[in-house]
């Protein structure tokens, strides 16, 4: 596939087909000031549709990718977002509204909790984009992040065609400001305890911290001013993006760095030092841009190297580019090449950091990387940003570190021994990285104490092996050894106790400390207040805005209220060869990168493993025949797709200097294998009509 014939493939798609799109459905909508909406009601305007869910870190990157697109173009855009859940928390209508909130949507969304409108427009994945025109049809499916630049030249192409066909309408938009519900703190995200007795909050609705004393109430100081952006310098004027959370430094560490606080800042995509003692913050590791691919190590351009975009945010939170040269396109630098060091502090980039922990067993801090599925470290002595545990495939997968997969890990906490419990949000699990006798990438194992994947969760007490969370963000070690988690879709603080050889691998027992709980993301063991006194909780209720203290009942609760399946539609596919497409046609103005080889990529693999007989691994091109066995009556296809797209026009040079985008999505398709059914399959990374 040349970029030229693709560039002309999706010139004739556009020419050939016109789709129209269809109704918007679902239960009610939001930010609309209580007027419902329709496609009628939108046209003569350009309408981008955001198939999101609220717990998907690529769709929370989307939502502040197109910040810029609607503010430049707010006369003739109306984005709508059609919330479409996975969770079942994410169908409760009150948590959807504290989620649109949160995030500062500032468009309409409509709530679709039984995906109508996402099986309308036969949305496979989160964040889908779908673009209509101003006369209503289909112009573009997108999926993924990293669209905004091809979106601008798109939305910019629309604009001149229905100026001059007097389709477009110009003027103010549907979008209706919701009243506030916050106080003092908005959406805290976690808490931690201070030596002087106090608390330091991460006041993530407000872009700051707050230091309270021990009532839990009075605030004794605020570091930031409370205006989102990304400003190093006193307490006073520094900014942050919606930070998640804090760890403290040891003295012996913090007095050699000038800062005792690490502040994972996520939509900054930043570590930022914090002095406790001045308030002074500075940035300490990130540059800023959003990593989206892990490079592995570089070679020179004249043996083989092409350059990878990663598209982010710069300083003042528009759009910006910069590139890595990584591996040939043949080999797209191998997963396993991708653990270990990356670079050196603010040169390199990180993807929404979401909690942070001291450990001394590494000498390090430990960082939950959400946004590429990886558990980072960075050592604040020296500056130097490395990957510990996760390949950066998205699931759930035990073994050794180079090889193990993650979902979108939330929440981080070291146990006596030294290794590290992680809250594994979207595979609604709790898993554990044993560190080995030296805490080397080479000794660490990761290995699963509660849950089974990305599609199920729920609320059951038990053995460990049937038991179900939902969503967790927070996780603690308690005094017994035990393991609280902050089970935040669930509403409920729980409890993992290992077998009695301290085990996880799906051994011990769950049940249930505290209940009715709103979305509590974190959750601390308190010292005792006196000499015999037990220890208590101090449990983040982010959907409340306050913190709670929970004590630790001697007899915890036994729950069970089954468990459960993301409830998407499966895709009906005939059994034995199944032929996959990937639709991607490169925004106008960019070509395909070919100057190394295919610059195509799928990587494919499914749940069961047994449910494919061949097409696994993988493999340049955007096209395969997999072999689906007929033995097995349902799974889930799990694909990923990549392009690298340079900016070019067609039959000329890619000159060297070009910028280049990465193109990539993730796939976890359910599929039910039924005779007579489709023996095809296509999928769009960035398709045009």
């Amino acid at each position: 596939m040349t970029a030229e014939s693709t560039e002309s493939a999706a010139e004739a798609l556009r020419s050939a087909r016109r789709v129209r799109a269809s109704e918007l459905g679902g239960r009610a909508w939001l930010n609309t000031g209580g007027t419902e909406l329709d496609l009628a009601a939108l046209r003569g305007k350009i309408v981008l549709l955001d198939f999101w869910t609220f717990c998907c870190i690529n769709c929370l990157h989307v939502l502040d990718e197109l910040r810029p697109l609607e503010e430049k173009y707010n006369d003739v855009l109306v984005t709508v977002g059609v919330h479409s859940p996975k969770f079942e928390h994410e169908a409760d209508p009150v948590a959807l509204a504290a989620a649109v909130e949160r995030y500062e949507i500032h468009h309409p969304v409509l709530d679709d909790p039984d995906l109508l409108t996402w099986q309308a427009y036969t949305a496979r994945a989160w964040p889908t984009l779908v673009v209509v025109d101003p006369e209503g049809y289909i112009v573009a499916h997108l999926s993924g992040e990293g669209h905004s630049g091809g979106l601008g030249v798109l939305i910019e192409e629309l604009v001149a065609e229905h100026e001059a066909k007097g389709t477009l309408h110009r003027g103010d938009g549907p979008y209706v400001a919701p009243e506030p519900t916050a106080g003092t703190l908005r959406f805290p995200g976690q808490t931690v305890p201070l030596a002087n007795g106090n608390y330091l909050v991460v006041d993530t609705g407000h872009h700051r911290l707050v230091e309270l004393r021990p009532d839990l109430e009075t605030v004794e100081r605020v570091i930031g001013s409370g205006t989102k952006g990304f400003l190093d310098g006193q307490a006073e004027t520094a900014q942050f993006n919606e930070p998640q959370a804090v760890a403290v430094l040891p003295p012996s560490i913090a007095w050699q760095t000038g800062y005792e606080a690490v502040v994972a800042d996520t939509v900054n995509h930043r570590l930022r030092g914090v002095s406790l003692s001045s308030g002074y913050v500075q940035t300490i590791a990130g540059n800023g841009v959003q990593r989206l691919l892990d490079a592995g190590p570089a070679r020179v351009n004249g043996d083989g190297a092409g350059t990878w975009a990663k598209a982010g945010r710069d300083d003042a939170g528009a759009a910006a580019t910069t590139t890595a040269t990584v591996a040939h396109h043949a080999d797209f630098a191998g997963d396993a090449e991708d653990i270990g060091y990356l670079g050196h502090s603010t040169n390199v980039s990180l993807s929404s950091p979401w909690d942070v922990v001291w450990s001394e067993k590494l000498q390090k801090v430990v960082v939950a990387m959400a946004g590429t599925h990886q558990i980072f470290t960075f050592d604040p002595l020296t500056g130097k940003v490395a990957i510990l545990a996760g390949s950066g495939l998205e699931g759930l997968l035990d073994g050794p570190a180079t090889q193990a997969w993650f979902a979108q890990p939330s929440g981080l906490a070291v146990d006596p021994s030294g290794d590290i419990w992680v809250a594994d949000s979207e595979t609604s699990a709790l898993r554990r990285l044993r560190l080995g006798g030296t805490g080397s990438n080479g000794n660490v194992t990761v290995e699963t104490a509660v849950g089974e994947g990305l599609f199920d969760f729920g609320f059951r007490d038990g053995p460990a092996e049937q038991a179900r969370l939902q969503h967790p963000l927070g996780v603690a070690v308690l005094p017994d050894g035990s393991v609280a988690i902050a089970d935040t879709y669930n509403g409920a603080v729980r409890r993992y106790a290992p077998s009695s050889g301290g085990s996880g691998g799906g051994k011990g027992t769950v049940s249930t400390l505290a209940r009715g709980l709103a979305e509590p993301a974190d959750v601390v063991v308190v010292p005792p207040a006196a000499e015999g006194a037990e220890p208590l909780l101090l449990v983040t209720e982010t959907n409340r805005h306050e913190l709670v203290l929970v004590p630790i009942p001697k007899e915890a609760q036994q729950v069970d209220e089954g468990e459960r399946q993301t409830q998407r539609p499966k895709t009906p596919v005939a059994p034995g060869p199944l032929g996959l497409t990937i639709r991607f046609a490169a925004p106008t103005g960019q070509k395909l990168d070919e100057r190394w080889g295919d610059p195509t990529q799928l990587k494919i693999s499914s749940t069961p493993a047994e449910l494919l007989l061949g097409g696994t691994g993988t493999s340049q091109g955007l096209t395969r025949t997999l072999e689906l066995n007929p033995a097995v009556t349902e799974g889930v296809l799990h694909i990923t797709a990549r392009a690298a797209a340079c900016d070019g026009a067609p039959g000329e040079e890619i000159p060297d200097h070009a910028a280049c985008h990465l193109y990539q999505q993730d796939w976890g398709i359910p599929i039910v294998l039924q005779d007579g059914a489709d023996a095809t399959l296509a999928l769009d990374l960035r398709g045009l009509d």
